[in-house]
């Protein structure tokens, strides 16, 4: 599989200076973590899931989650899981699927009984799943879903990942916050190999205090929410190489209803590019939000976004292209033995090779997977190409 490649070939060669690399499930888990992307969540009782899969796949989605906790009601689970079973079966006999032509799938567990059950009863199908997203994660839940995993694992020979999710009332509340995020740290340290990324569960952080974020704010507006995701990003995040792929909170919105502020787009790119229909599509869906909040979140530390619609998808894919500026301000980083600092080969800024350094290496991981946007496209160019199928 290979970020944008739905495209054409003769639009990709226009657009990339260095293309995407492609990449599949067996990779490792540190490539596999920032070429999740936009992760789309479905929940398991969708009758067509199947299909669901397959047109997501036709739209660049590289990752999915299908959901038995939160998206589906308390009694809906045992059909809901009867019927991811049968569609991932069903699935799994298909002429696309045995040639790989899907996403990544995982499947958000409440229980981890769940785990090995549902890997069982999958059977051969089993072999569609690339992992377990864990909910409401903490060191005191979390061990059994890990040795669940582990155990799942080693009765199957597959390899499966798991996917934190950090969104218990003990990670937002101030005073049990920072040891409750030590002792994850240490608990994940013991399974590394087994940790494709960490995830932020904002709607429930958010639930704590009785909040919920307006389409025209990020989650970074919500205070309380931000002082969370800072944290867990000094913690699990960090460059030292004890850190993790953190992930972005979920963008739960998909049609704009009556707005208190202005459009967070700058008209003047989309005139360029003569695309002016494209960013009246994107206000009037409320996909400005999004677009200003990936920014945030990779400002942040935080790589690749929970979403809910296909159509968010293109815009986090279009924001993990590496720009070319950046990409040679990398490059020129990583060149260099040594520290010292010198001027951008762009001439608009400061380059430092020695506390630069860990910023290049992430983003050349990135560039890997996203590719590199050649000379004078700009996200304009990359989001409507991404759009297309």
């Amino acid at each position: 599989m290979r970020h944008f490649d739905h495209i054409d070939a003769a639009r990709r060669k226009h657009l990339f200076y260095r293309h995407p690399r492609p990449f599949d499930r067996h990779d490792d888990p540190a490539v596999l973590g920032v070429a999740l992307g936009a992760t789309l969540y479905s929940p398991a009782t969708r009758p067509v899931l199947a299909d669901d899969i397959e047109r997501a796949a036709l739209r660049g989605v590289m990752s999915m989650v299908v959901c038995l906790e939160d998206a589906i009601a308390d009694d809906e689970v045992a059909a809901g899981e009867s019927n991811l079973v049968a569609q991932l079966r069903a699935l799994h006999g298909r002429a696309a699927t045995a040639a790989g032509d899907v996403p990544l799938l995982f499947v958000r567990v409440r229980d981890p009984r769940q785990i090995g059950d549902l890997i069982g009863r999958l059977g051969d199908a089993a072999a569609l799943i690339s992992g377990f997203v864990l909910p409401k994660f903490t060191a005191a839940t979390g061990g059994a879903f890990l040795d669940a995993l582990e155990d799942a694992a080693a009765r199957t020979g597959q390899r499966l990942l798991a996917m934190p999710v950090i969104e218990s009332p003990e990670a937002v509340y101030a005073e049990s916050r920072t040891e409750m995020l030590n002792d994850v740290a240490r608990l994940l340290a013991k399974h590394r190999r087994r940790i494709l990324a960490v995830r932020i569960g904002a709607t429930d952080m958010s639930a704590a205090y009785g909040l919920r974020r307006p389409p025209d704010l990020t989650i970074y507006d919500i205070r309380p929410v931000a002082g969370v995701i800072c944290d867990v990003v000094n913690i699990l995040g960090r460059a030292d190489g004890t850190g993790y792929v953190v992930t972005g909170p979920v963008w739960e919105y998909f049609s704009a209803g009556e707005r208190m502020f202005k459009p967070q787009l700058r008209q003047s790119p989309f005139d360029a590019q003569r695309a002016a229909p494209l960013r009246q599509r994107l206000i009037t869906s409320d996909l400005d939000g999004l677009i200003r909040e990936v920014h945030l979140d990779k400002a942040n530390g935080l790589i690749g976004k929970t979403v809910i619609h296909p159509s968010h998808v293109a815009a986090v894919h279009a924001l993990s292209v590496v720009t070319h500026e950046e990409y040679c301000d990398a490059a020129d980083i990583l060149g260099v033995s040594g520290g010292g600092a010198m001027a951008s080969s762009y001439a608009n800024k400061m380059n430092e090779a020695k506390p630069h350094r860990a910023w290049a290496q992430r983003l050349m991981l990135r560039a890997r997977v996203f590719g590199v946007a050649a000379e004078g496209v700009t996200f304009v160019e990359l989001l409507e190409a991404a759009g297309s199928r």
